[in-house]
């Protein structure tokens, strides 16, 4: 299912995602966002391929306001000592391990209805 230009993310990549040209005007052969995904990675928030399957599921939408707004939400838990949090916000629950900056697994806004969250020790709201 396609949702903002991105049909998915799987196994902690992008899909869908429409190719860009580098500083040469040639082809690169990574899409835009999942080299963002890849870099971000690096620096900040990767995805486990648990979470990344259940985003492919849940039909989560995902793009680069999202990341920015979860990096910030899990800098924040950090800055407050938060080792395992649930970052909730319209697209959904995002469970964070802070220490790895892993996004474990997600949960759209209609699962959310009567579940519990466990192992946690934070909670965010974006």
């Amino acid at each position: 299912m396609e949702m903002n230009g991105v049909q998915g993310l799987e196994n902690g990549r992008v899909r869908g995602i429409e190719h860009g040209t580098d500083r040469a005007g040639a082809r690169e052969s990574q899409p835009a966002f999942e080299r963002l995904l890849q870099e971000q990675a690096r620096e900040g928030l990767s995805f486990s391929k648990h979470a990344a399957k259940r985003m492919n599921e849940r039909g989560i939408a995902f793009d680069s306001q999202l990341m920015s707004d979860l990096e910030h939400a899990v800098d924040g838990a950090r800055k407050k000592g938060a080792r395992d949090v649930a970052v909730i916000g319209a697209q959904g629950v995002f469970i964070v391990n802070v220490p790895n900056n892993t996004v474990v697994t997600t949960m759209s806004q209609s699962d959310m209805k009567e579940r519990v969250f466990t192992n946690i020790d934070s909670a965010v709201l974006m």
